[in-house]
C-alpha cells in the first residue's frame, strides 16, 4: 500500500532513530532506500534484498529492528485513536445526562449520571512545558477509565461514583511543583553563568522567564483574587503602577510629582544622523598622540594630521560634451584628408617643388649690371650674409661641419628585388624519359599496396580488340555477356577519364582571371612608356582600336587630340608596349582615308593645309619611369596649345607634349 509524502516525513525519523542504534551513526542514502521500500509495502525479504548492497551482512538486522520498530508505533497510534474514540463516547453521554431528552423517563435511576465536578473540566495551566502537558494527558485518562468502570457500576448495581475532586487537585499541586523545581533549576543556571561572566539574558533567560510566569501562573490559580492582585502589584519584573493626585498628576509612592519621559516617533535616517554626529564628537574628544617639543625626533615643519580617507563625489558629464569632442575629432580627421589630398595634387602640379626653390631663391629682384654682396646659394650657409668672413679660416658655416656624410645608397627603380633565375627547358626526348621514369615510379608504388592487401587488384584493361585472349573460353560461353560486360568496362573507363578533365578544367571565373594575370605584368621595378604622334585621329573606327586595345592590354595613358598634334602616351609592361607599338606602327593603315581626297583636292580652293598632307604614326619616345602618372586611357579634345599642354602639367609629364610639339613643328617646317 503506497504511502504519502507527510506519512513518509513523519517516519523518517523513526528510521534515522533505528539506524543510529544499530549502527552508531546516520547515512542519508540507506535512510531514503527504507522509507521507499516501507512505503512500496515491500516484505521484509524483498527489503533485506534492496538494501544487502548497502548495509551488506547487516541488513538483516536492521532490517528486523525497522519492521519492529514500525509495528510498535502502529500499534500505540491505534490505541491512541481508540482511546480517543472513547472519550468522545463518553463525552457525549455526559452531555446527554447534563441535558436530558423530553422523551426520556425522569424516574429511571440507572440513566442518570452524576454531573462531573468542575474541579475535572478545569484547564491546565497555559503555557505549560510538553512533558507536563504529556502527564496531564495520562492523568486525565486514567481519569476517564476510572469514570468509565465508575459507569459500570451504576448500570450494575445503582451504587453512586466516589467523587473526583482529590484527583484533580492532586493533579494542579504536581504541576505546581514541577514548575517551582524547573525554576530553582533555572536559577541555579543563571548563577553558573553569571559566575563564568555571561549574563542571564538570551535564551536561558528567555527560558528562566518563561519557568517564572508559568509557575506564577500555577500559584494565581491556587490562590484567591485579592492575593493574586498583591502579588501581581509586588512582582519586580512587573509594571511600575500609575498614581495620579487630586489634580491629575504623576506622583510616586511618596506623594512627589515626577515627570514621566515621552518618546517621540522619528525617522532611521534622523537617527542615523544623530548617531553620526555623536560619533564625530567621541572622535574630536579623543586625544591625539602628540610627540614632545622636547624629543629629538619632533619636527615641526610636520603637521600631524589624521589618516582620513578622501571621499570622492559623483562627477556628472554636462549636456553634449561627448557630442562636441566627437566633432572635433571629426573635423580633424577632416582637416588632415584635406591636407593630404593639397599636398598630393600640389605634387603633381609641381607646387610643393617651386615652394621648395622659392626658400632659397632671392627676395630681391636685381638689375643685369648690379652685382650681389652675396650670390643666393651661399646666402643660405653664411651667416652674416658677407663674404669677410670666409677669409678667417676658423669661421664657422650653418649646417657644415668636420663630419663626413655619406648618402644612403638607394635601390635602382628598375632593379628587381628578387634574383631572376632562368627556367630550364628540356628537349622532348628528356620529357618522354622522365615521364616514363615518373609513371614507372606510381605503377611499382601500387602494386606494392596490392601486394600487402592495401588496395584490391585492378580489373583487367579488356578492350574489344584484345576480347579473346584476355577471357579465353568465357568468351566462347557466352558472348554475348561478355561483349556486353567488356563495353561496360570500356564506357566506365571514358566516364572516368570525362570526369577527371572536368574536374581540372577551369571554371568561367578562373579562365578569365588567368587571362588577365597573362596579360598584365609586373610594373613594381620600372614601367615603360610610349609617346606617339598622329597629325589626324578624327576617324572615329580608328580611336575605337586604340582605345580597346589599350583596355584590353590593361594599359594606362592619355590620348590629346589638337590641330595637326595627336599625342597618344600609354603605360605598360614591355610585352605590353610590343604589342601595342606594333598596332600604331603597322596594323592599322593610317593614311588610308586621306589617300583618295588628296588625289581629287585643286590646289586652289583647298583651305585646310592638313587634308592635303599624308596622315603618319611616329614613336616620339620610349623609356622606362619608376612609377604611372596616368589612370585609364582617355580621349582629350582641346582646341588650342595651352589646354593641350596644361593636360599634361597636371600629371607632372609636360615634357611629353613639349617634345611631341615640338616635332610637329620641325615636320612642318621641311613639308612646306
Amino acid at each position: 500500500m503506497a504511502m504519502s509524502k507527510r506519512e513518509m516525513e513523519d517516519l523518517r525519523p523513526t528510521v534515522d532513530t533505528v539506524m543510529q542504534k544499530t549502527f552508531g551513526f546516520s547515512d542519508p542514502t540507506v535512510i531514503v532506500a527504507a522509507l521507499n521500500c516501507v512505503a512500496k509495502g515491500m516484505d521484509k525479504s524483498r527489503t533485506v534484498d534492496m538494501l544487502r548492497p548497502l548495509l551488506e551482512e547487516s541488513a538483516p538486522k536492521f532490517v528486523e529492528n525497522l519492521f519492529d520498530t514500525i509495528s510498535v508505533d502502529k500499534s500505540i497510534k491505534s490505541s491512541r485513536k481508540r482511546t480517543i474514540k472513547d472519550e468522545d463516547i463518553s463525552e457525549a453521554r455526559i452531555k446527554r445526562s447534563k441535558h436530558p431528552s423530553r422523551f426520556d423517563d425522569d424516574d429511571d435511576p440507572q440513566d442518570q449520571v452524576p454531573s462531573e465536578p468542575a474541579s475535572l473540566t478545569t484547564t491546565p495551566p497555559a503555557d505549560l512545558t510538553p512533558q507536563q502537558i504529556k502527564e496531564m494527558m495520562a492523568t486525565a485518562r486514567n481519569q476517564i477509565i476510572a469514570r468509565k468502570e465508575q459507569l459500570g457500576s451504576l448500570k450494575g448495581g445503582g451504587a453512586k461514583a466516589p467523587p473526583v475532586v482529590d484527583t484533580s487537585q492532586q493533579l494542579m499541586t504536581d504541576a505546581l511543583e514541577k514548575a517551582k523545581r524547573a525554576a530553582a533549576i533555572q536559577a541555579r543556571i543563571n548563577a553558573s553563568m553569571a559566575n563564568v561572566g555571561l549574563a542571564a539574558g538570551g535564551l536561558l533567560g528567555s527560558l528562566g522567564r518563561g519557568t517564572k510566569v508559568k509557575t506564577e501562573a500555577v500559584e494565581q490559580e491556587t490562590k484567591p483574587v485579592g492575593a493574586s492582585a498583591a502579588a501581581t502589584a509586588n512582582l519586580p519584573g512587573g509594571p511600575t503602577p500609575l498614581i495620579l493626585d487630586d489634580l491629575g498628576r504623576t506622583v510616586d509612592a511618596s506623594g512627589k510629582a515626577i515627570q514621566l519621559t515621552t518618546r517621540m516617533p522619528t525617522l532611521k535616517a534622523n537617527i542615523r544622523a544623530k548617531r553620526r554626529q555623536e560619533f564625530k564628537a567621541s572622535q574630536q574628544e579623543k586625544p591625539q598622540d602628540t610627540v614632545s617639543d622636547s624629543s629629538k625626533f619632533f619636527d615641526p615643519r610636520v603637521s600631524l594630521l589624521p589618516a582620513a580617507r578622501q571621499r570622492r563625489g559623483f562627477k556628472f558629464h554636462d549636456q553634449g560634451k561627448f557630442q562636441q569632442i566627437a566633432s572635433r575629432i571629426r573635423a580633424k580627421s577632416q582637416l588632415e584628408r584635406l591636407q593630404s589630398e593639397i599636398a598630393q595634387a600640389a605634387k603633381k602640379t609641381g607646387i610643393s617643388s617651386a615652394t621648395k626653390l622659392a626658400l632659397i631663391t632671392p627676395k630681391k629682384q636685381l638689375s643685369e649690371d648690379e652685382i650681389p654682396n652675396v650670390e643666393w646659394w651661399d646666402g643660405v650657409i653664411l651667416p652674416n650674409d658677407t663674404y669677410s668672413d670666409c677669409r678667417d679660416t676658423g669661421a664657422k658655416f650653418v649646417g657644415i661641419t668636420h663630419l663626413v656624410e655619406h648618402p644612403i645608397q638607394m635601390q635602382a627603380p628598375a632593379e628587381p628585388t628578387k634574383e631572376v633565375t632562368l627556367n630550364i627547358f628540356l628537349t622532348q626526348k628528356e620529357r618522354k624519359k622522365l615521364r616514363r621514369q615518373r609513371r614507372k615510379e606510381a605503377q611499382k608504388e601500387v602494386q606494392e599496396k596490392v601486394r600487402l592487401g592495401l588496395e584490391p587488384p585492378p580489373e583487367p584493361k579488356v578492350r574489344m580488340a584484345n576480347l579473346m585472349r584476355v577471357l579465353g573460353s568465357e568468351a566462347v560461353q557466352d558472348p554475348t555477356k561478355v561483349e556486353a560486360h567488356v563495353r561496360a568496362q570500356m564506357a566506365k573507363r571514358q566516364r572516368t577519364h570525362e570526369e577527371a578533365n572536368a574536374a581540372r578544367k577551369l571554371t568561367k571565373e578562373q579562365r578569365r582571371e588567368k587571362k588577365i594575370n597573362k596579360i598584365k605584368e609586373d610594373t613594381s621595378t620600372g614601367v615603360q612608356v610610349a609617346v606617339y604622334r598622329l597629325r589626324n585621329l578624327q576617324n572615329q573606327a580608328k580611336r575605337f582600336k586604340v582605345e580597346a586595345n589599350a583596355k584590353q592590354l590593361h594599359m594606362t595613358g592619355i590620348a590629346v587630340l589638337h590641330k595637326d598634334v595627336n599625342v597618344i602616351v600609354v603605360e605598360g609592361g614591355p610585352k605590353q608596349q610590343k604589342k601595342f607599338k606594333r598596332l600604331m606602327l603597322h596594323r592599322i593603315k593610317w593614311d588610308e582615308d586621306k589617300a583618295k581626297k588628296v588625289q581629287q583636292v585643286d590646289s586652289d580652293d583647298s583651305d585646310n593645309e592638313s587634308e592635303r598632307l599624308f596622315n603618319k604614326c611616329s614613336l616620339v619616345w620610349e623609356g622606362t619611369t619608376k612609377q604611372r602618372s596616368f589612370s585609364e586611357l582617355k580621349f582629350k579634345f582641346c582646341p588650342t596649345e595651352p589646354m593641350a599642354r596644361e593636360q599634361f602639367r597636371k600629371h607632372g609629364v609636360e615634357q611629353y607634349w613639349a617634345l611631341s610639339h615640338s616635332q610637329s613643328i620641325l615636320d612642318a617646317t621641311e613639308d612646306t
